[in-house]
């Protein structure tokens, strides 16, 4: 590792604040649940008509007016980078709405938190989480493109979104919980895991790979840096660049060190639960929030598939990351930065899937 890329040694005291919160203080006060009001519903859709002769990659904050939502969203946004680091806004009508006017709205709405990044090779802005009956097996494959369960892990980005507009037929819920508390529980548990947690792991990219990288990055899951913790955990894709020679094989500190990890991602008091409805859109801190979704099962009628939209956002207001970020991404300023960025890929937005 380069030297500008020397890691700080982890605090020796628990993490206090709103970021270190467990699922049961959660459930009791749910603060974290904004509500759409009639009149800001009404304002999206105003916007939308308003904003017709405009593609929706062209959407802003300045052509997409939404005044009386503007001061919600400003609550919510500071919720995410500076509180707890995350929340529920719910209410869009999306029955109501054509799929291009869904995502007019979500895109609108999204741009008053951050600026949208690519999240995978072929450049799109507008994800769609939808099961498209792919092998969990290949180790090419995004897990959200499955209906298996995806397993705790982060975005590559300073944001993630997710707008529900149709649920599961069962299964499906989005799971949630605060990495914060986990370095905390480890701190208390097990102190001496500490040491291989803040040490980078190889990651495997799924063959999303820039010019000039290696089909994996080095990263740690705990990362202390101007005194907060950023954490980056996907254990399938540490597992999965095992399968590249040049990666060295996994000791068996790492191993138990990730096992108790994800242990403790399982404890009751830790997962934050929350079952989706349509027009449910649900924002979260990637730095230090993971999220799971359930396996699920579908409906039998194609049409009415679960569906979900997603935005990966870069605030222009956020956390500084430590320059190991460099190992994953090519940038780490603060408005410009995260996102899969792949020579030769065309930025789109696709409200339909392709």
């Amino acid at each position: 590792m380069e030297d500008n890329f020397k890691l700080e040694k982890l605090p020796n005291y628990p993490i206090s604040g709103l970021s270190a919160w467990y699922s049961n203080e959660m459930e009791k006060n749910k603060n974290w649940i904004y509500y759409l009001t009639k009149t800001e519903i009404n304002e999206i859709k105003q916007a939308i008509v308003d904003t017709k002769f405009l593609k929706i990659i062209e959407l802003n904050s300045s052509n997409f007016l939404l005044p009386e939502l503007k001061i919600k969203l400003d609550k919510i946004l500071n919720d995410i980078i500076f509180g707890r680091g995350f929340v529920l806004l719910r209410g869009l009508p999306v029955k109501d709405l054509s799929r291009e006017d869904i995502a007019r709205a979500y895109w609108g709405i999204g741009q008053y938190l951050g600026s949208a990044r690519s999240q995978n090779a072929k450049g799109d802005l507008l994800g769609h989480v939808i099961d498209l009956s792919k092998s969990v097996d290949d180790p090419n494959v995004r897990i959200y493109q499955t209906s298996a369960r995806q397993n705790f892990h982060c975005d590559s980005t300073d944001i993630v979104g997710l707008l529900c507009i149709q649920k599961a037929m069962s299964g499906g819920a989005s799971s949630i919980l605060s990495s914060v508390t986990l370095f905390n529980e480890i701190l208390k548990k097990k102190p001496e895991y500490l040491d291989e947690l803040c040490a980078p792991f190889y990651i495997d990219r799924r063959g999303e790979t820039p010019k000039g990288k290696k089909p994996w990055y080095e990263l740690p899951v705990f990362c202390w840096f101007d005194n907060q913790l950023t954490t980056h955990f996907t254990r399938p894709y540490i597992e999965s660049a095992q399968r590249f020679n040049e990666v060295p094989r996994l000791t068996k500190k790492q191993t138990c060190a990730l096992d108790f990890f994800q242990e403790l991602c399982e404890r009751k008091d830790i997962q934050l639960n929350m079952d989706f409805e349509p027009g449910d859109i649900q924002f979260l801190n990637n730095y230090q929030i993971l999220h799971d979704r359930k396996e699920f099962k579908d409906w039998p009628n194609g049409k009415n598939k679960r569906h979900l939209l997603r935005l990966w956002l870069c605030a222009e207001k956020s956390r500084k990351l430590h320059p190991v970020y460099l190992n994953r991404q090519d940038s780490i300023k603060i408005g410009n930065r995260g996102g899969i960025l792949l020579e030769g890929a065309e930025l789109n937005v696709n409200f339909e899937i392709t």
